[in-house]
């Protein structure tokens, strides 16, 4: 197996998950991109080519499963122009105050999110239906803003779009239902994606070579896990993230107790 092939096999994983959660990818595709080649006699991949790569499937992702999902009417406009704004500036001054912070205590605060999103998810249940009618949705503005200028600076700071940490607060804070959430989650997050992809890419940070495998299986694996969700009972679906967003936290702590 050749590394472009690998890639695009990690990329193909990631979608599919990206589009069955609504989640970015980021959290997924780093950390494949950094631990999976060395397994398999590849030698590591520099962090400049994985933050490249992992953006480009976060952008790609995100934009096809934000589409299946509007066609679903799982997407609440109403949301997305009251949370994307926000979310998008907030990135933007988190990710140009990431160099005042110490990077122990970002990964100590994203971390300790992570673990209470995980909670909440795993033993805190919300009466919902399970398919709800997106245009009934009611909508906290205050709330809605708070979490995406929250989310956003925090995800600014840390370089990580932050949909692991969106879900559950729009879930358990927001009171959007599970579905909505989810989909509405990708639309939200491409704002605060695109500032990271045209960053990356203006400077040179991106190997196009590379890119362009990871762009072609993330959309099949995206639509196919954006079906799939639909299907799937939101208890499970909740279940499920809270299992990678678990995974996710023990990541971090394992760089702050091992680095």
């Amino acid at each position: 197996m050749t590394l472009t092939l690998l890639i695009a096999a990690l990329a193909l994983l990631t979608g599919f998950l990206s589009g069955l959660l609504g989640i970015g990818g980021g959290i997924i595709m780093a950390p494949l991109l950094l631990f999976i080649p060395p397994l398999l006699g590849f030698e590591t991949l520099p962090m400049k080519l994985v933050a490249g790569l992992t953006i480009v499937q976060g952008l790609t992702a995100a934009i096809t499963g934000a589409l299946i999902h509007h066609r679903l009417q799982a997407v609440s406009a109403r949301l997305c122009k009251v949370m994307g704004p926000g979310i998008f500036i907030a990135a933007l001054l988190g990710g140009a105050g990431a160099k005042w912070v110490a990077n122990e205590i970002l990964l100590l605060v994203f971390s300790m999110l992570a673990a209470i999103a995980a909670f909440l998810l795993l033993t805190r249940r919300v009466a919902e239906e399970e398919y709800p009618d997106v245009n009934q949705v009611v909508i906290s503005r205050g709330r809605a803003i708070l979490t995406a200028v929250l989310v956003g600076g925090l995800g600014g700071l840390v370089g990580q779009g932050g949909s692991f940490l969106l879900i559950p607060l729009m879930i358990y804070y927001v009171h959007i239902p599970t579905r909505i959430a989810i989909g509405s989650n990708l639309v939200i997050v491409i704002f605060s994606t695109v500032a990271g992809f045209i960053g990356k890419s203006a400077t040179g940070q991106i190997d196009w070579t590379l890119a362009a495998p990871v762009v072609l299986t993330v959309i099949p694996g995206t639509l196919l896990g954006s079906s799939l969700g639909h299907r799937v009972p939101v208890l499970l679906l909740r279940r499920f993230l809270a299992f990678l967003i678990a995974a996710a936290a023990c990541r971090m702590w394992w760089t702050l107790l091992v680095t």
